[in-house]
């Protein structure tokens, strides 16, 4: 087994069409994709992936909070698989290479193994995740987090997106894709991820691989600011409330208390709602997210503690109202050594130039790394740019990826249970 699988090799050319077929369901006029979760636009990409897959010779199954499962047999069944895959849904000016790339390159690997007609031991998996990206649906990793037990189905279903009020059990049912397949914790042996980058580490080294070994923590938070609307013209500004004002405020005492924790904090406000919206109104009410994150967990509880700070300190010097909640946690997590190895060991096989590298994004890895051992292959992006239409990857770094995970794989679908 181990002189076959050293003569593996993976049809680069038709894992990149692949993505480009993708790419074509939700293109944008720049290049990218919009494929928000649990839309009509996701519909047609799974869609596509079951057909591909299929195809493969793999039973797909969809559980409870729509992951999709495609299983390749091994000699012995009763063994736990090795799953392996990432998700297609997108943000709303996103790229053709974020998670769809890990999907894609999970059934290459099917693919190059049915090319050659090796059987592994184990079964083998490659995954669709749900709402990966947390953009219509919070929170983030949903479908991952649920199936891994971090998250009750129950309350999942019943989340609603920002827009119609549609609950994500809607949603899914709309689209066909709840499943039947408990969406809960179930035996896995390992659990593989490849990814762009999505950032300028790996392109700035000229380095082709990157071994992840964790994933910083994330804290996310929702904040309300309240002031009281008025006529923008008879109301002098030393009267005024307005929850804008104390908004910007906060904006900049966000950044603040990243660079408070430099190099590694971040903290970013992605969304922005102002109320009423009425351009001679002063505002009176503004919603907006607060994005935390550093790979160290009590430096992220600091900088949680400094921004419940900052909205008190914000709210009293402009007499305005509000609160803030924190609505999702991430701790930082650390892959496991063995499957870390596994990625290094055939990245050196490949002869790819790799290093070592910490996630700065979260990723469905994470939670998987909760109930097996798990890790990530990261492939520069150009530029380092990610979420965003002109998100970029090079054909021979996303089939470097690929060889890398074909061969991680196998050293872990081949060990005896």
């Amino acid at each position: 087994m181990a002189d076959r699988a050293n003569e593996l090799k993976v049809d680069g050319t038709r894992l990149w069409a692949s993505l480009m077929d993708m790419a074509r369901i939700g293109a944008t006029a720049k290049g990218g994709v919009c494929r928000l979760a649990l839309t009509e636009v996701d519909r047609a990409g799974r869609d596509t992936f079951v057909r591909w897959a299929e195809a493969a010779g793999c039973a797909v199954t969809v559980d409870g909070i729509g992951n999709i499962f495609a299983r390749r047999a091994g000699r012995d069944e009763a063994l736990a698989p090795v799953l392996v895959g990432s998700h297609l849904d997108s943000q709303p000016t996103g790229g053709k290479f974020d998670g769809a790339y890990g999907v894609l390159a999970a059934l290459e690997v099917v693919r190059t193994l049915n090319d050659a007609r090796l059987e592994t031991l184990r079964p083998i998996e490659a995954v669709s995740w749900t709402n990966e990206e947390g953009s219509r649906f919070a929170p983030a990793m949903m479908g991952s987090g649920t199936f891994a037990g971090e998250f009750a189905l129950a309350d999942m279903l019943a989340r609603t997106d920002a827009e119609g009020g549609t609950t994500v059990g809607a949603a899914l049912a709309a689209i066909g894709y709840d499943g039947a397949a408990p969406a809960a914790p179930r035996p896995v042996h390992a659990y593989f991820e490849a990814h762009i980058e999505q950032g300028p580490i790996l392109e700035a080294a000229h380095t082709a691989i990157g071994v992840v070994t964790a994933i910083q923590g994330i804290r996310w938070f929702d904040c309300r600011i309240e002031g009281m609307e008025a006529h923008a013209g008879p109301t002098p500004m030393a009267a005024r409330r307005d929850a804008l004002l104390g908004a910007a405020r906060l904006v900049e005492r966000v950044r603040a208390i990243a660079l408070d924790h430099a190099p590694d904090g971040r903290g970013t406000v992605g969304e922005f709602r102002v109320h009423p919206g009425s351009r001679n109104v002063i505002p009176g009410r503004v919603e907006l997210s607060v994005d935390l994150r550093h790979p160290d967990a009590g430096a992220l509880a600091a900088m949680a503690a400094a921004l419940g700070e900052a909205v008190a300190a914000v709210l009293a010097d402009s007499g305005l109202g509000g609160a803030l909640e924190q609505i999702w946690y991430s701790p930082p997590t650390a892959f496991d050594a063995a499957c870390v190895d596994a990625v290094r060991r055939a990245a050196a096989e490949v002869g790819a130039a790799h290093r070592d590298i910490t996630s700065g994004a979260g990723h469905d890895a994470k939670y998987l790394a909760d109930i097996c051992p798990a890790a990530m292959v990261f492939i520069p992006c150009k530029g380092g740019i990610s979420h965003n239409e002109i998100e970029d990857a090079d054909p021979a770094h996303v089939a470097a990826g690929c060889e890398v995970l074909l061969r991680a794989v196998l050293e872990k679908a081949e060990e005896p249970g």
